[in-house]
């Protein structure tokens, strides 16, 4: 039996269940591998990213308004599919690929994110994200973070986020399964998912995830260092 939850030390009162409205502190968490969210978790994209998706608008989707009508989580593919006519939706998404990716360099690196990823073990780390490929490598680079060994993006999975699919995929890359994998998560959908998948923990990240079912939630990643094969959640 794998305990997910080691331990905790000096919490603060959690109400609803595991619906996470609060914080806990000293949490300690086991794995066998994490899994994380790239945008939101590892990176801040979400200026670079609005300016890509405003001049994606422009061409193809006037009616669309990324502050207030973006799904956070969910694959651009998805949210193109409803807004874009079938005829078009091919030319619509790779328009989007190219300017988000010409945006990386208005991405910055979550605090915290760097070296997180850098104290944990090459094949026990990877990146589950519902961009594409092209693009997740680009804002990786962009923030200075190592690229993982393995990373589900889009264009990998059937069905996006909210689906189990891509953690499943996730754990999947790295020879686990998902009940040994903590994952990390700054949105609903993705929080979603990884339950579907079956994982040992969801941490949140930020502050975008009212009602989701979490474990636990941090600010960033300055409140999370590894310890052998625990990761451990400290006050700031």
């Amino acid at each position: 039996m794998w305990p997910p939850v080691a331990r905790f030390t000096t919490p603060e009162p959690a109400t609803g269940g595991h619906i996470w409205t609060g914080r806990m502190w000293g949490m300690e968490f086991r794995f066998g591998g994490v899994l994380f969210d790239c945008d939101g978790v590892l990176v801040d994209s979400l200026e670079a990213a609005g300016a890509a998706w405003d001049v994606w608008a422009e061409r193809y989707a006037p009616q669309f308004d990324y502050r207030t009508q973006m799904r956070h989580g969910v694959r651009a593919a998805d949210i193109v599919a409803s807004f874009v006519v079938a005829d078009r939706r091919a030319e619509a998404e790779s328009f989007l690929e190219e300017a988000e990716i010409e945006g990386a360099a208005g991405t910055h690196g979550i605090a915290g994110a760097a070296s997180l990823t850098a104290a944990l073990p090459g094949g026990r780390w990877a990146v589950v994200t519902s961009g594409t490929s092209r693009l997740v490598r680009a804002r990786l680079d962009a923030v200075g973070i190592a690229r993982p060994e393995h990373i589900v993006a889009a264009e990998d999975v059937t069905y996006g986020k909210p689906d189990p699919e891509p953690y499943l995929l996730g754990a999947k890359g790295l020879g686990l399964e998902p009940s040994v994998c903590v994952v990390f998560e700054d949105a609903p959908a993705g929080v979603a998912a990884a339950r579907a998948a079956g994982v040992a923990a969801v941490v949140g990240v930020g502050d975008h995830l009212e009602g989701a079912e979490v474990d636990a939630r941090v600010d960033d990643l300055r409140q999370v260092r590894v310890a052998g094969d625990t990761l451990i959640l400290e006050s700031r």
